[in-house]
């Protein structure tokens, strides 16, 4: 896979936001609408091309906690809203970047979180639970060894404790289970794949209407 290819060979040891779900996506996992600018203009046009509002992301491979760097600004509404919050980041100091991504507005009042690790008994494991701000407090998470199948993928949907939070919720309808559990197939297939790959983290992974959607990602290395 080039992008893995070429972030081992600069030396990376984390995907930026951007490569991550680039790669990702090639999984079929379904991740925002985004694009990546090095102008003030092109974030403005991009911006107009995926609809507002939009989230601006400072964007590199080191750059792991966006939101405590105060490199995310969210909910810009119009022209002048993304221009200025470009500046703000673009102008954030000791930090280099890669650009700044112009990424879809995604609401949704629930959040989950997949993953990989890679357990030096079991090899690649495929984690799943409940996700957001919340994830290392709740602690809500199922584990399967990879390779999944959808039975495995459906029974680690189940195990979690607020496992209801994938039934209809408030109005909205019940969670796309074959695009959630396409995904942690994926993921688990990605993990026996490449040994290059240490880690994936998605998390926030939105239901937006009825559909998973990764919001943020960040992929691992082993270099």
């Amino acid at each position: 896979m080039k992008i893995l290819d070429e972030a081992i060979k600069k030396g990376q040891s984390t995907l930026s936001e951007y490569e991550s779900k680039k790669f990702l996506a090639s999984y079929g996992i379904p991740i925002t609408k985004e694009r990546l600018v090095k102008t003030k203009e092109d974030a403005i046009q991009a911006a107009k091309e995926i609809g507002f509002p939009v989230v601006l992301k400072g964007c590199a491979s080191d750059i792991t906690h966006k939101t405590e760097l105060n490199m995310v600004e969210l909910d810009l509404r119009d022209h002048t809203s993304v221009a200025d919050a470009y500046d703000r980041i673009v102008n954030h100091k000791d930090v280099s970047m890669d650009g700044v991504l112009v990424q879809e507005m995604i609401k949704g009042e629930r959040e989950l979180v997949i993953g990989l690790t890679r357990d030096p008994q079991f090899g690649p494991c495929v984690m799943f639970g409940l996700g957001g701000i919340f994830t290392e407090i709740l602690n809500d998470v199922s584990f399967r060894i990879a390779p999944l199948e959808k039975r495995d993928a459906l029974e680690m949907a189940r195990e979690i404790r607020g496992h209801k939070i994938l039934d209809a919720f408030r109005g909205k309808p019940p969670v796309n289970l074959d695009i959630l559990c396409n995904a942690l197939i994926s993921i688990g297939n990605i993990g026996l794949e490449f040994e290059q790959i240490k880690e994936i983290d998605i998390n926030p992974l939105i239901i937006n209407g009825d559909k998973p959607v990764a919001v943020d990602a960040l992929v691992v290395l082993n270099i």
